[in-house]
C-alpha cells in the first residue's frame, strides 16, 4: 500500500490561486484509495486557515470535498502543522478526521521516517519563532476570532505574500532554508533518531544519503506546489520524488544528489 506525501501548497482563494486549487483537487481525486493507506501533508496545505465555530472558508470546499472522500474511503489523513496553517484544529479533525501533529515518526518497510515541516529549524528565523508563540496564544486566537472571515483571510492573504515577495529567490536551491533542514536531517540521521527525514518548507525537492549508526539514511524534501507540483510517494518497498501534471500521468523528478 502506498503512502503520498506532500507539502507547500499555498492554497488561496484569490483569483490568481484557483488553478492551484484545480489542480490540487485533480491529484487528490486520481489517488486510489485502493492502493493508497495514507496520506501525509507535510504543513502549508492552505496560505491561511483558522478555525472558526461556524464559519469554514468556502474557496477550499473542492479540496476540502476531495479530502473527505478519500477519508470515508478509509485513506489516512495525517497534517503536520506549518507556518501557514498552525491553527488546524476541530473541524480538520472531526468533519475530515485529519490527524493533526507537530511532527509525526511512522515505519515503513522497517524504517523510522520522521516527518516535519521545517519551520522554525533555521536558527537566524528568530523573529518567526516568537511570532509563532504569539499567534498559538489562546487570548490571540479569541481575539483573532472576533474578526469577520472576509478581513481575516484578506489580511492574512496580504502578509503571506508579502513575506514570499521577501523570501524569493531565482534559484530556489539557493533559498535560506534549505542549508538549514539539511543540516537538521544530517544531524537526526547521525544521532540515530529516524533512518528517513522527510521534509516541506524549503520549497525545493532534495533527495540525499547520509551516515547513520546503522549505516545509511535518506533526507528528502518533498518540493512544493507553487513551483514544482513535486511529491514523494512510498510504494512499499522506495521512496519516490513524483511531479503531478495535470491531465496526465505522474512524472518521476530526476534524482538530485549532493
Amino acid at each position: 500500500m502506498k503512502t503520498v506525501i506532500f507539502s507547500d501548497v499555498h492554497l488561496n482563494v484569490a483569483e490568481d490561486g484557483r488553478d492551484l486549487l484545480r489542480d490540487l483537487t485533480a491529484f487528490l481525486r486520481s489517488i486510489d484509495p485502493s492502493e493508497t493507506e495514507r496520506i501525509v501533508v507535510l504543513g502549508d496545505l492552505f496560505d491561511f486557515w483558522f478555525e472558526y465555530r461556524h464559519v469554514v472558508f468556502s474557496g477550499y470546499f473542492d479540496v476540502l470535498r476531495a479530502f473527505a472522500d478519500l477519508s470515508d474511503a478509509g485513506v489516512e489523513i495525517h497534517f503536520i502543522i506549518g507556518n501557514h496553517d498552525f491553527w488546524a484544529g476541530r473541524f480538520l479533525t472531526q468533519q475530515l478526521r485529519f490527524q493533526i501533529h507537530e511532527q509525526l515518526t511512522l515505519e515503513l518497510g522497517g524504517r523510522r521516517v520522521l516527518f516535519v515541516h521545517g519551520d522554525g529549524i533555521n536558527p537566524k528565523d528568530v523573529g518567526y519563532r516568537i511570532y509563532k508563540r504569539i499567534a498559538r496564544a489562546r487570548l490571540v486566537v479569541w481575539l483573532f476570532g472576533l474578526m469577520h472571515p472576509d478581513w481575516a483571510m484578506g489580511i492574512a492573504q496580504g502578509v503571506a505574500r508579502g513575506s514570499r515577495r521577501l523570501k524569493r529567490t531565482d534559484d530556489l536551491s539557493k533559498g535560506s532554508e534549505v542549508k538549514p533542514l539539511q543540516e537538521f536531517a544530517k544531524r537526526a540521521l547521525a544521532e540515530g533518531r529516524a533512518d528517513v527525514v522527510m521534509c516541506g518548507h524549503s520549497h525545493y525537492p532534495v533527495r540525499e544519503e547520509h551516515p547513520t549508526p546503522y549505516g545509511t539514511g535518506l533526507y528528502m524534501n518533498t518540493g512544493d506546489w507553487l513551483f514544482h507540483k513535486s511529491y514523494v510517494e512510498w510504494d512499499g518497498e522506495e521512496f519516490r520524488q513524483r511531479l503531478f501534471v495535470a491531465e496526465s500521468r505522474p512524472q518521476e523528478v530526476a534524482q538530485r544528489n549532493h
